[in-house]
């Protein structure tokens, strides 16, 4: 009978579909394209630098197992790098902060850093670009001594960011510890995940750090948060606009569905149909039309997010097949929610007075 009704009546059939088709696609795109560019947009922020800080309290240093312990706690999921800090004076007397670190860990934490040549040998240094020109002008060798002990170094590179790092010196950390007998008072780590799992990151190390502070990076963290949020809020505003017009398309097709085949109704009521079978028979053409829509829609959906991502990320957009329920769930309900007029339409048909032509 279902079959039958779509055949007969194959223009109300295909408008019907063809609006859950468009909205089961677009809702497919935009999911897909949300999915994706959420996580491209989590690894970009992740360039960005640290967004949670591990700092030693009242001005000391960490003690040597911070960092394991730290590291542990991340499980993978994100980076550390150790920065131990001290001032300096040049030759001519100036105070410059020196700072020592892990070049391995901060390559990959700092991505954002503008570095002309990393330090790969001992006694090496990257020199910020201000600091430069206070030590080195001519890019050569230069000396700095702390606590009445110097130390001869050769700049390895040049470090641009645009930030207090351009007035600093950096070494590596066991060249900075061996000159200064300071070991490090902060540990930058770069946290992947939602916000919500990055705070409970930030929980999990102050309950295991209880000597040290544990801040968040709240630039790198609130400005992830607002540029998910406005890209989520977009996304699903489209969403729910493209669903709200198939929804109104689909009500107007089963409406005049229904008032079409009023007759048909009204003689099965005559040979004793229920209204349940009646109102389960209209649902049934309604749930068919929205599950045979997130199929094709689906297929469609996923060429569109393909295409837009190369069109206008330059980028490949990886397919959420796990999204594939929620859209077949959306449609149907979709659909349903469409057909409840025109079932509340078919309790008020009378048999008698539709038979006798009134």
């Amino acid at each position: 009978m279902l079959l039958r009704a779509a055949i007969l009546r194959r223009g109300r059939a295909a408008s019907a579909l063809l609006a859950m088709v468009v909205a089961a696609a677009v809702v497919t795109t935009m999911l897909n394209l949300f999915v994706d560019v959420q996580a491209k947009l989590r690894k970009e922020f992740r360039n960005y630098g640290a967004n949670i800080v591990v700092v030693a309290r009242d001005g000391q240093t960490l003690a040597p197992n911070v960092l394991q312990k730290a590291s542990a706690l991340l499980a993978g999921r994100g980076l550390a790098g150790p920065f131990a800090y001290a001032v300096a004076r040049t030759t001519s007397g100036q105070s410059i902060v020196v700072s020592g670190t892990d070049f391995d860990q901060v390559r990959n934490l700092n991505r954002w850093w503008s570095v002309t040549a990393w330090p790969t040998l001992s006694q090496q240094a990257l020199v910020g670009v201000r600091a430069a020109a206070l030590v080195s002008p001519q890019g050569k060798p230069f000396d700095l001594s702390f606590g009445g002990r110097l130390i001869h170094l050769n700049p390895a590179g040049i470090l641009r960011t645009g930030a207090a790092e351009d007035s600093r010196i950096y070494l590596s950390l066991r060249d900075f510890e061996g000159w200064t007998e300071t070991h490090p008072s902060t540990i930058e780590i770069a946290v992947s995940g939602t916000p919500e799992e990055v705070t409970s990151v930030m929980q999990k190390l102050s309950a295991a750090l209880p000597e040290a502070d544990v801040r968040p990076v709240r630039q790198i963290i609130e400005g992830e948060a607002r540029v998910l949020g406005k890209t989520r809020a977009t996304l699903l505003a489209t969403a729910i606009l493209i669903t709200l017009t198939a929804t109104l398309c689909v009500l107007a097709t089963l409406t005049g569905w229904v008032f079409d085949r009023r007759r048909d109704f009204a003689i099965m009521k005559a040979l004793g149909a229920s209204q349940r079978l009646i109102s389960g028979f209209v649902a049934a053409e309604a749930v068919l039309l929205g599950a045979l829509g997130a199929v094709i829609g689906f297929g469609f959906g996923l060429g569109g997010a393909a295409w837009i991502g190369r069109a206008n990320f330059h980028a490949p957009v990886i397919p959420r097949f796990s999204v594939f329920p929620a859209i077949l769930g959306g449609s149907v309900a979709v659909a349903l929610i469409a057909a409840i007029l025109p079932i509340f339409l078919l309790r008020r048909v009378q048999p008698a007075m539709i038979l006798r032509g009134e």
